[in-house]
């Protein structure tokens, strides 16, 4: 992808998966997204929202770093948590980046032991990461980045309750609110937890 400074090594895994050029939601959002502002980007259904969630979490974390998480993104069923651990496999290949993705179906010791082992990227779905947290006290001032793929459906589903208790352990990071349709709701939990936030909208 053709986007101002990004990472060599994240640059090299996109070509690899024929992503060599960005959409124009893309190149308008990575500078503003790798500047460390909050943002509500609204765009419709298939036009690369994961995937760019995806690439500036890999362009901000770059490599390896700790034990704890230092991005967190929620989204709203196993099938998605699958996905983008799947999409982050592939684009961060060669960055060696730590994700582990929970969810419901999943064995929640087993996912305690995973994350104490050390990793960079929790993805899951906000009932199972809440769990996680309040259940296994992992410090979360570590995070980043905090990312919510769907928003609005998330939010429907009366998942801001754990998104808002969620950003009460978070000292100081970055919200990014990925959106199809920009709801009531959305622009409610961002005005809550945000600071000055960008509202982007793509058609």
């Amino acid at each position: 992808m053709q986007l101002k400074k990004i990472n060599a090594n994240l640059q090299k895994a996109l070509i690899e998966n024929g992503l060599a050029e960005a959409n124009e939601m893309q190149s308008e959002t990575f500078a503003m997204l790798k500047s460390g502002v909050d943002a509500v980007i609204q765009s419709p259904n298939g036009s690369g929202k994961s995937t760019t969630i995806v690439l500036n979490v890999i362009q901000r974390l770059e490599k390896p770093i700790g034990e704890s998480t230092r991005a967190l993104i929620l989204v709203e069923n196993k099938e998605k948590v699958i996905e983008m651990v799947e999409l982050f496999q592939r684009l961060g290949h060669y960055t060696n980046l730590r994700v582990i993705g929970v969810h419901e179906k999943g064995d929640i010791d087993y996912d305690k032991n995973q994350i104490s082992l050390g990793m960079d990227v929790l993805i899951g779905t906000p009932s199972k990461v809440n769990d996680l947290f309040s259940s296994a006290g992992f410090n979360v001032n570590t995070v980043k980045m905090f990312a919510i793929d769907d928003a609005e459906i998330l939010f429907k589903g009366r998942m801001d309750a754990i998104v808002l208790r969620l950003s009460l352990s978070v000292e100081k990071t970055q919200y990014i609110f990925m959106c199809s349709k920009l709801t009531d709701k959305v622009e409610t939990v961002a005005d809550k937890i945000m600071i000055e936030p960008v509202f982007f909208e793509s058609e």
